[in-house]
């Protein structure tokens, strides 16, 4: 029960929710592709990006100085046919579709340059 009042915490806010949603479209992100997308500060992504893994609900990897996050593997799988029924379909993740598919079409070295900070930041 614990872990499911985690996952419920963690899904309790639109940011995250918009974490879940996007990473429920493309198999792995960047943090620095997901602070494009929300438009926070690094360290306000890292901080959901933390509560997102803390709840099981991703896994990151670290490749050089880029961390990847993607769905945990043993991601809910009722959860995620929640998100593919009612989640996908809003008008808020339909925006964030194309503006992902945006994003993802910039290299990440070129993004993470125009950033302040460097994106190893987990």
């Amino acid at each position: 029960m614990i872990r499911m009042l985690q996952q419920t915490k963690a899904l309790a806010d639109g940011n995250r929710l918009r974490i879940i949603a996007a990473l429920s479209r493309f198999p792995e992100l960047c943090v620095c592709q997901i602070t494009e997308l929300l438009g926070l500060a690094m360290a306000t992504v890292s901080r959901h990006m933390g509560v997102l893994q803390n709840a099981g609900l991703v896994e990151s990897r670290k490749d050089g100085r880029w961390v990847y996050y993607s769905l945990a593997s043993d991601f809910p799988v009722k959860l995620k046919l929640w998100i593919e029924a009612d989640l996908m379909p809003s008008p808020e993740i339909e925006a964030d579709r194309v503006r992902l598919d945006e994003i993802t079409a910039i290299q990440v070295e070129e993004l993470c340059r125009k950033k302040a900070g460097p994106c190893d930041q987990e």
